[in-house]
């Protein structure tokens, strides 16, 4: 049993050595660990002191491709090392290393395949009121989305088996944690989650420049989220949204037509006319859309198979 722990860095110089120096080596049911540093386009010295601090491997984007991105590319880069099991961690050591093992108990046990770090949102000093209710926003979304019951679904602590990892993609380039949840929750992957603890904060975070920006980036890649997960569910209710208003304007003149009121309230016919057809358009839109993103199932299952046979020619070597 292999274990690459995995770490996307950008700019990260002044923190990695101190998250290095603190993972183990020896796992429980692990024969062997390695470190590998997903390097997202760092204009510092991040590299150099990473391979200094004990990394094993290196992979530089040529880039920066953003932290989504990054994530699936570093899944990557594992199975091709060898990887039976990964492990995401922060550069900026939010996440304290000794709970590696209780993350990857659960996929060595064989009761899950993704494992989530759990964080006690509620009795983390920094986290500003506004935030905690986002994060649980994040993690009712993902229930609501895939039927899973995760506490911290924005958590980026997580273990994945080979198999997982072979069939997780994200589409959004802001963050994969609440997309890679529902895609998992989609395609049937068993998932678990752990408390953990969390490490004070070493710098502010990349991800949130400001609360709007999160919360604006955040609610932009939830939409999007359930526009490529649910796309029929999405432009239906949005149909019905618009039609129903354009419905009753239109009952409202024929209403006022029969009872001879009808002269000069044509603008309640145009109006409802040009609703109900915003909502049937919407509709048909959401016909092809749920076609397309059949196909797009299709497309993943097949870039699972792909990867699966590159990943055999690269062992047989």
């Amino acid at each position: 049993m292999k274990l690459i722990i995995q770490i996307p860095c950008l700019n990260e110089a002044d923190q990695i050595a101190e998250t290095l120096v603190t993972i183990p080596r020896d796992f429980d049911g692990v024969d062997v660990t390695e470190i590998m540093i997903v390097d997202d386009g760092s204009t510092d010295d991040t590299v150099a002191v990473a391979l200094a601090a004990g990394a094993h491997h290196v992979h530089s984007n040529p880039t920066n491709l953003g932290l989504a991105r990054t994530y699936v590319i570093g899944l990557e880069q594992a199975l091709l090392r060898g990887a039976d099991l990964i492990v995401n961690m922060d550069a900026d050591n939010q996440y304290p290393a000794r709970f590696i093992q209780p993350l990857i108990d659960p996929i060595l046990a064989g009761r899950a395949e993704l494992t989530v770090g759990a964080r006690p949102i509620d009795r983390i000093a920094h986290f500003s009121p506004l935030k905690r209710r986002l994060q649980r926003f994040g993690s009712w979304v993902v229930r609501r989305a895939s039927g899973l019951n995760v506490p911290d679904a924005p958590s980026g602590f997580r273990a994945v088996s080979r198999s997982a990892a072979m069939r997780l993609y994200t589409f959004s380039s802001y963050s994969y944690t609440i997309e890679t949840l529902i895609q998992a929750g989609r395609i049937n992957i068993p998932i678990a989650s752990v408390p953990i603890e969390t490490n004070p904060p070493t710098r502010p975070s990349r991800l949130m420049r400001s609360m709007l920006n999160y919360i604006l980036k955040s609610m932009a890649t939830i939409l999007r989220i359930g526009m490529l997960y649910y796309p029929f569910r999405v432009f239906f209710w949005t149909a019905i949204v618009v039609a129903t208003p354009g419905i009753l304007a239109i009952l409202r003149f024929v209403l006022l037509y029969l009872s001879g009121d009808g002269e000069g309230r044509l603008q309640s016919l145009v109006l409802g006319s040009a609703l109900f057809a915003t909502g049937a358009v919407l509709m048909i839109g959401g016909v092809l859309a749920d076609l397309i993103a059949a196909n797009r199932m299709l497309l993943q299952d097949l870039r699972a198979r792909a990867l699966e046979e590159k990943l055999a020619r690269e062992a047989r070597k």
